[in-house]
Order: structure tokens, then sequence, then C-alpha cells
């Protein structure tokens, strides 16, 4: 057998591969796409949903009107795909996933497949709870604070000038950017314990390790606080103290996989404690 012939059969494995991933990624884009178009077609009632914490917040304002304008002619129309590209992704995601862990699954061991399960189950189900935190939660307080800058116009008296008044006449495209900006990044923010679980399980991060470089996450969480929410100190106090205790929540997290690792090498006498490895 030639030299070329070795190549040629040790990059067979690559092209099946890479036709897998082709395959898979081409139905998970389908899926997208067909659940985009059918959220197309819902678009109105999900943006009515999207829209009351704006009403509700100029509501409080003694304003009952909370319609929004569109600054370009074309911005319902993004509007829309804004919103069903949203919707599409949460209604594909469960496709996206699996068929993501039908390429995974095959080059994995059977503990290797257990172990990973649940990360792919517990992803979404933590995004869905910071999507839904953001939204009921840090929007409110995030609208009232805006809105709390507006004042009516004052007419002056005989000689005196009128003071200009400052009213929101809101972008439907821009609401809705800020509003998805909010959602994505507290899903994100709520990542942060599968991750470092994740990490944790693959050897990358320590409970211990965690622990000493804390400060420092605090310090970065504070960073994320004031980059993430409006400028009032009552959202970056709420944010702040989410995740932090998301933070905490992952080195226990982190600790129980390595008491479980520990556990189990123990058991099959493959642990070495470090006073013995120290000797």
């Amino acid at each position: 057998m030639t030299k070329t012939d070795d190549i040629d059969d040790s990059s067979a494995p690559l092209i099946e591969h890479l036709a897998e991933l082709r395959t898979r990624l081409i139905r998970a884009l389908g899926a997208f796409v067909v659940a985009m178009l059918i959220c197309f077609t819902f678009w109105k009632p999900a943006f009515n949903f999207l829209t009351q914490p704006l009403c509700v917040a100029l509501a409080d304002q003694g304003q009952q009107d909370c319609g929004l304008v569109m600054i370009a002619l074309q911005e319902g129309f993004f509007v829309a795909v804004s919103i069903s590209m949203l919707g599409g992704l949460a209604l594909s995601f469960p496709v996206i996933s699996y068929q993501l862990w039908r390429f995974v699954a095959p080059g994995l061991y059977k503990s290797e497949k257990n172990a990973f399960l649940p990360f792919l189950i517990a992803s979404p189900a933590m995004f869905l709870l910071g999507a839904a935190f953001a939204f009921y939660v840090i929007t409110p307080m995030a609208f009232t604070f805006f809105l709390g800058f507006e004042q009516g116009t004052v007419m002056g008296g005989e000689g005196e000038a009128a003071s200009a008044g400052i009213g929101y006449l809101g972008s439907a495209q821009s609401y809705l950017s800020l509003t998805i900006k909010f959602i994505v990044a507290f899903g994100l923010c709520f990542q942060l314990p599968v991750l470092l679980t994740l990490m944790g399980k693959a050897g990358l991060v320590s409970a211990t390790g965690l622990k000493a470089v804390r400060k420092y996450a605090i310090v970065g969480i504070l960073i994320l606080a004031a980059i993430a929410t409006p400028p009032d100190v009552i959202s970056q106090i709420v944010l702040f103290s989410v995740v932090y205790g998301l933070y905490e929540i992952s080195i226990q997290l982190v600790a129980r996989v390595e008491k479980k690792r520990e556990a189990r090498l123990r058991a099959e006498g493959l642990w070495v404690d470090d006073e013995e490895d120290a000797a």
C-alpha cells in the first residue's frame, strides 16, 4: 500500500464526519426556517405580548396610550422579521439541540452520554428562566426608569418663556431591539451554572479555584450589571445579586461533581490522596 493510499484511507472518516455535519446543519436550518415562517403568521400577538411591560409602565406614568410608531417605512416589516426570528429560534431549538446531540453522541462513551445529556436539557431551561426574569422583572423597572425623564410642557406666564416638555414617542423597532437585548442577555447570564458545572465535569475548573477568584468574579459581575442594565441602581443591584447568586450555586455544583468523581475513583482504586502523591 502506498503512502497516498494511507492518506486517502485516513481522510475517509473526516469526509464522513463533514458529510454528517452538513446533513445535521441542513436539518437544523430547515427546522429554523419552517418555525420562523410559522411565527411570522403570528407576529402581531407576539408583539402585543412583548409590549406589555411598556404599556404597564406608561399606565403607571398616567398615560393610557402605549402605541409605538414607525420611523421608517420598512420598520414594521423588520419588526415582524425580528419577532419571527426570535420565535423561530425558540420553537426550533428542540430540533436543533437534537441534531447536535445526534452528531456528537456517536463519538461519546455511554458514561459521557449520560453526563452530557442533562446539560443539554438544563441549558434551554435556564435560558428560559433568565428570559422570563428579564421580561417580568427587569424590563418593567428599566422602562419605568427611562420614562421617569418625561416632563410635561409648562406654559409661561405673561412675559415668561414656556419650558419645553419631554414626551415618549417610541419607535417600534427600537423598543423591540431593546427588549430582545434584555431577554437574550439575561438568558445567557443564566447559563453560568450550566457552563461552570460542565467545565467542572471536564476538569477545567475546580470549586477551590472558583472560590479563589471570587473577588475577581464580583468585579466582573459588577461591570456586567453596569453594561447590561440601565443606569438605575435598583436594576443593577438586582442583576448583580442574581448573577452572583448563580456563581455561588455554580461553586456548590462543581464541588458536588468533584465529590462524585472522587467517590467513583476511590471505588475503582484509582484515587491518589494529595499526601500520598506528595510523598
